[in-house]
């Protein structure tokens, strides 16, 4: 075995044809697009790279093959809030073998440490939080767009290497063809009607009124985490103007009070649904595929990929309203039938409350691992992570 960093378009190529063959067979696979996996590897497009770097490498068997694949980085903003230098490990795909694995992980520790980090967390991606993060340990279902999925092997070869577990991120599932529990609905309906509140959904017309409300809720709500840093305009910009094919203005929530944006709600189609005959490849025949489903299959699922509350307004029901909000505008489609509720942290104790209340059931678990380097603290204090979008 040999590993080849990735430096061309040859090697860029097997890089994102690896999945293709790994998977080859497993029904509840769907391939990432190889755009959207592109664009995080190109400093022209992703804005991680103002403030960091990284390294790919696939890794070749004796006859030639493509048995594996690993990226690692260095994200300068976020490097050094950890208690020691850590940098990420992602995109992480390999044969069933530890030998392969350890190569691969011991590629991107070497680098990592070249780079002056002491630790490796994993996996993790050089770019937005809120997808292509955490290694699937539980609910191996097919995935929504962006939401890693992986064999359940993984897990093992990464903790025989030394990860350990950091934190996990649900995922409930909430049956939208069954009625939310009545308490909810009064609570949230009560919320919905209290002198001084507003509830009003996304529009593209007034996309900047509606980028500043997002950024002024998300800056309030996590500034309390370990590892925040202050979401920049231009970040939340370019996030909706990824979601903009895929967007649906009337299922993305925001609540205010006496005019003052205080919460919001993300939700989006899961379009994975209409993807997977794409094989990850958006080519013309990809293109004449997604447009043929798009236009003879309905998607039948979202995802609310985020929510946030100004602390002041938090235990104040306004994210039941919000979910009330939705269900008020999806359910008279007849067409959604279940909720993705992602992708809460396993520390986040009112949000999970809060999923329960809707009667959500947990679907999926995503881990995200810590790798302290040899001979440098083994007890380093893990940190709660940071929320979606953050950069």
């Amino acid at each position: 075995m040999r590993l080849l960093e990735v430096t061309d378009r040859s090697t860029t190529q097997k890089f994102l044809d690896l999945p293709r063959a790994l998977y080859k067979g497993d029904p509840a696979w769907i391939c990432p697009l190889d755009k959207d996996i592109a664009a995080i590897f190109d400093d022209r497009r992703n804005p991680f790279f103002s403030h960091g770097r990284c390294a790919r490498w696939i890794l070749i068997d004796g006859t030639g093959r493509t048995i594996g694949r690993i990226a690692a980085f260095v994200n300068d903003r976020k490097a050094g809030k950890h208690t020691v230098p850590t940098g990420g490990m992602c995109f992480f795909e390999c044969i069933a073998s530890d030998a392969a694995g350890f190569l691969l992980l011991d590629a991107a520790r070497r680098w990592l440490e070249a780079a002056g980090m002491m630790a490796m967390e994993g996996p993790v991606n050089f770019g937005e939080n809120d997808k292509y993060w955490g290694l699937l340990v539980e609910g191996f279902h097919s995935p929504s767009l962006g939401m890693n999925y992986n064999p359940p092997y993984y897990q093992r070869i990464l903790e025989s290497y030394g990860f350990q577990r950091q934190y996990d991120q649900l995922t409930n599932f909430l049956d939208a063809t069954v009625p939310l529990p009545q308490r909810f609905t009064k609570i949230a309906d009560w919320v919905m009607k209290k002198p001084g509140y507003i509830f009003e959904h996304f529009s593209i017309a007034n996309k900047e009124k509606y980028f500043s409300d997002f950024l002024s809720v998300y800056n309030d709500a996590w500034s309390d985490f370990d590892t925040f840093t202050p979401l920049e305009l231009s970040t939340v910009r370019e996030s909706f103007r990824q979601m903009r094919p895929i967007m649906d203005e009337k299922i993305i929530w925001f609540a205010y009070y006496q005019q003052e944006p205080v919460a919001f709600v993300l939700c989006l189609p899961d379009v994975n649904q209409l993807l997977k005959p794409v094989k990850g490849r958006l080519n013309l025949p990809g293109k004449l595929k997604f447009f043929w489903y798009k236009h003879t299959r309905t998607v039948d699922r979202l995802r609310i990929t985020i929510m946030g509350c100004k602390k002041k307004f938090q235990q104040h029901g306004l994210e039941s309203a919000l979910i009330r909000c939705l269900q008020l505008e999806v359910l008279p489609r007849n067409t959604i039938k279940g909720v993705e509720l992602a992708w809460v942290g396993d520390f986040n104790k009112k949000m999970l409350a809060l999923h329960e209340a809707t009667g959500a059931r947990k679907e999926k678990v995503h881990r995200t691992y810590l790798y302290p380097f040899p001979l440098t603290n083994t007890s380093i204090p893990l940190l709660s992570p940071c929320p979606p979008f953050l950069s």
